[in-house]
């Protein structure tokens, strides 16, 4: 039987060669393609499931980061943290709630018991999500028919806990409507969220980051088998599908964007139809999520045989790529990352600044794909074991080409990690 220890183990050693589950069933890979499964690529056909021994958030966990954010609100002076519904709801309560023009929101108080706001007609949909996480049985619910003021509410489960003039911090995603109608209540003072909510999750633990590096491997395992089905005349969005199809086979929900030729010299892309054709650059970038966890990885390949200039540029940027890795380590700031990548790049001639590097090297990743804290000039936040961010310098070309390299690096204790191994060249990406 596989225990969490070993799961971690494993996902620490193995990387990815690792299986580990999906959070819920996903499309059938033939829906995605609009063709049988019979009818896939053998490539994509041949992939079997990633998905044995997952060991999901545990309630404990979620209660050890609930007990966390409590003090950090203790120490800013904050009485309650608001959360309305997104990954930090999740994060905490394991609560997952889309978002409407009606109020829902947990809110986690520095005494006394939490509360939910919802409403009554969703009020048993709400229990069944909160009778599996860290407030089942500790939780007050306040629930506010069509016709009542939930904020009201608010208000009474506050005096209730001795916070009327209390303090709520709001996560940094809760709609202006929801924070404004909390700012109305007399006595409360509402601020930003965001040092309690980052401060919590910037620092990925073991389980996380095992559930991030396997997110990493499926997902470059699913780029593989769609390079070695790419034909030529497929259109873009066909070749997206690939990648699709490929995710459903290994057992999630994933994809990819696809850019061809002199549109991979676009960061993000068009939305202009594009057909690949022998000689075509093709820039590749997406993921997937294990158990809420995010992958986020780009490849660049040629159909067919790559020019010496896109292969010197390949080069260019897999060394700026190997600087910005070699620079990240504990305490230093995370502008140093940008810096290391971006010099390598410019000194090569293609610069000054952001001229043909447009972008900042990477991002922070964990339950959502872009969070605290960037890579980026004027960042110096120290950098701290259990960071986990994209290492993605680019060089983009107007008008000809552009090639990004991205794998998802973790800091440890002596410097920093990938995920995933390197691109070796245009003509072997895998």
């Amino acid at each position: 039987m596989t225990t969490r220890r070993t799961f971690l183990t494993s996902a620490t050693t193995i990387g990815a060669g690792l299986a580990i589950g999906a959070p819920h069933a996903v499309a059938d890979p033939g829906e995605i393609t609009g063709q049988p499964t019979a009818d896939l690529p053998p490539a994509i056909r041949a992939l079997r499931p990633m998905t044995a021994g997952v060991v999901p958030i545990s309630v404990a966990e979620r209660q050890g980061r609930i007990e966390r954010a409590t003090r950090l609100m203790r120490e800013r002076g904050i009485d309650a943290l608001m959360l309305t519904g997104g990954t930090s709801m999740v994060y905490f309560t394991g609560i997952a709630w889309g978002i409407s023009e009606r109020l829902l929101a947990a809110f986690l108080p520095v005494r006394g018991r939490p509360f939910l706001v919802t409403p009554k007609f969703e009020e048993e949909r709400a229990m069944e999500q909160v009778a599996l996480g860290p407030m089942q049985g500790g939780a007050d619910v306040y629930a506010w028919e069509e016709h009542e003021d939930p904020y009201a509410l608010v208000a009474q489960a506050l005096q209730a806990r001795g916070l009327a003039t209390a303090t709520i911090a709001c996560e940094e995603t809760v709609r202006f409507q929801f924070s404004h109608g909390i700012s109305r209540l007399a006595a409360v003072t509402v601020v930003d969220g965001t040092p309690v909510t980052a401060g919590c999750r910037m620092v990925k633990d073991a389980h996380e980051i095992a559930l991030m590096r396997h997110a990493s491997a499926v997902t470059l395992t699913a780029y593989e088998a769609a390079w070695k089905s790419l034909r030529e005349g497929m259109t873009q969005d066909e070749f997206a599908g690939l990648v699709s199809a490929a995710h459903a086979r290994l057992g999630y929900t994933g994809g990819a964007g696809v850019q061809v030729g002199k549109y991979s010299a676009l960061p993000h892309g068009s939305a202009t139809p594009q057909v690949i054709r022998e000689g075509n650059i093709l820039l590749i970038d997406g993921g997937c999520k294990v158990e809420g966890y995010s992958s986020d990885i780009s490849r660049t390949f040629v159909l067919g045989t790559p020019t010496q200039k896109m292969k010197d540029l390949f080069e260019l940027e897999h060394r700026a790529q190997t600087a910005a890795l070699r620079a990240a380590r504990p305490g230093l700031p995370c502008e140093v990352v940008d810096a290391a990548a971006r010099k390598v790049i410019v000194d090569a001639g293609y610069g000054p600044d952001y001229r043909y590097f447009s972008h900042r090297v990477g991002h922070g990743m964990g339950m959502d794909g872009h969070e605290w804290p960037y890579l980026v000039r004027g960042n110096t936040l120290p950098l701290a074991p259990g960071m986990v961010f994209s290492d993605e310098p680019g060089i983009y070309l107007p008008g000809e080409f552009g090639i990004r390299l991205e794998d998802d690096m973790v800091i440890t204790e002596s410097g920093a990690e990938l995920f995933t191994p390197q691109s070796e060249s245009l003509e072997r990406p895998f």
